[in-house]
């Protein structure tokens, strides 16, 4: 069996499903390492898999990211970002695509430092690294290791033609398509990033590996050999005719969820006595910033829906929520998403990858309220699959509230259900034993 380190950014939404199938991994044979943030050396649980402190970015999401300690200038990114989420989905997108090369590309040189330390050392056989982790990514390509892709967004992050752009939807969901201008403008936008990126990438492999092959398109980068979506195979996404085997795992929800603990179980019994449908409400580790949508989605469910109670995860916000809480509301800074899912009736979320395949795992239907980056993708495939509907967050009211979650009343679309039945048979260990396989039979040397 191989030795393999999984190298994670120090951000709880990637942390956790490559954390989880670091665990699969192991669990299956392999010596493994995780490499992540020192505040992620929980998530290496058990004795199949080793904890390794490793910075490869200059910001970070412990899990609620304005409770993070970062530095200044990573504040002031993350407060910039938040104000244009309240502008629109163009707004937004172009302000991350002006933050690219700073979020992303910060420090390669140190990184490939960094990591040329720790192959020396630990002489794995393979590394996983997480796709948007485009300085480890790098970095691996310059030192000839073999490695694996994790994508953990939309599968479209990959792109799969030369007018795919990354940060541009592949498709938007009805109530946020933008218009003509504005599409443009974030296509300009995104072309740009492509130059750029693409020119610093190549610069950087011939100052610090000139024997290595080209990089070519920055944002296409990937491993040569495996990548792993935790998302469904939708049939609508768009095919990339060659080049690496794309495991599709549906979800990285791991094996044996936690259960609800005592505090919790006491909760939910509470409010099922006082309610016949239960609504989680969770924006992500992000997005929880945004209480004005969040005040109006719970006021919608209290005011509109006497019959449905709701449970929302409200980060720093959760005290400037806290006169919401009642017989029917429960707000808190955080909540256990996946363990409390399998005992609700519906969801409203922020489009994020992980909400939306855990919400397709359980057969939960969602209110899909996308604010940036690849949420509007996500958005649109549930919204294809049948599995939610979506709505703008900027214009929400608290009746749109109300109508939306009384038309996820009855059953998912035939389409939506055979893709749950597809990531119940799937998940992790699912794809750790597939990426074994890919790893045995490609076995290259270094």
């Amino acid at each position: 069996m191989p030795r393999i380190v999984v190298v994670s950014p120090p951000f709880s939404s990637h942390a956790g499903p490559l954390a989880t199938l670091a665990g699969a991994l192991g669990a299956q044979g392999a010596e493994v390492f995780f490499a992540c943030g020192e505040e992620f050396a929980h998530l290496a649980r058990g004795d199949s898999v080793t904890f390794i402190p490793l910075t490869v970015t200059r910001n970070a999401n412990t899990g609620v990211a304005e409770a993070t300690r970062q530095p200044s200038t990573e504040e002031a990114r993350l407060g910039e970002f938040l104000e244009a989420t309240r502008a629109g989905a163009v707004p937004t997108l172009l302000t991350q695509a002006r933050h690219r090369l700073a979020d992303m590309l910060a420090d390669p040189e140190g990184v490939l430092r960094k990591l040329r330390v720790l192959d020396e050392r630990l002489k794995p056989d393979w590394y996983v690294t997480d796709q948007l982790s485009f300085a480890v990514t790098l970095a691996l390509h310059c030192m000839g290791a073999p490695y694996a892709t994790f994508c953990p967004g939309h599968p479209t992050y990959l792109p799969a033609s030369p007018e795919a752009y990354f940060g541009v939807p592949y498709d938007w969901p009805q109530a946020l398509r933008p218009d003509h201008a504005d599409a443009n403008r974030l296509l300009a936008a995104a072309r740009e990033n492509d130059v750029a990126f693409t020119n610093a990438f190549h610069a950087f492999v011939r100052r610090h590996a000139p024997a290595a092959p080209s990089p070519g398109r920055a944002f296409a980068l990937a491993s040569p050999h495996a990548v792993v979506h935790g998302y469904p195979d939708v049939p609508w996404l768009p095919k990339i005719a060659d080049g690496p085997a794309r495991l599709f795992a549906g979800h990285m929800v791991p094996p044996n969820s936690r259960p609800l603990d005592a505090a919790w179980s006491l909760r939910l019994e509470r409010l099922r006595r006082r309610t016949e449908r239960i609504v989680l409400v969770a924006f992500g580790t992000f997005l929880s910033a945004r209480d004005d949508v969040l005040r109006t989605v719970i006021r919608g469910v209290l005011d509109g829906l006497p019959d449905v109670g709701v449970i929302a995860a409200a980060g720093q916000r959760s005290e400037a929520l806290a006169d919401l809480a009642g017989d029917r509301a429960v707000v808190a800074a955080t909540v256990p998403q996946q363990s409390l899912l399998n005992h609700m009736d519906a969801m409203v979320h922020h489009g994020g990858g992980n909400s939306f395949t855990e919400c397709l795992r359980a057969d939960v239907p969602a209110l899909v309220l996308p604010f940036s980056s690849d949420q509007f993708a996500v958005a649109r495939d549930a919204e294809r699959l049948g599995a939610g509907t979506v709505a703008d967050p900027n214009t929400l009211k608290r009746a749109d509230v109300r109508t939306a979650l009384e038309g996820l009343r009855g059953p998912m679309s035939d389409l939506a259900r055979s893709s749950s039945s597809q990531l119940t048979s799937r998940g992790p260990v699912w794809a750790a034993a597939q990426l074994l396989r890919v790893m045995a039979q490609s076995a290259p040397v270094r």
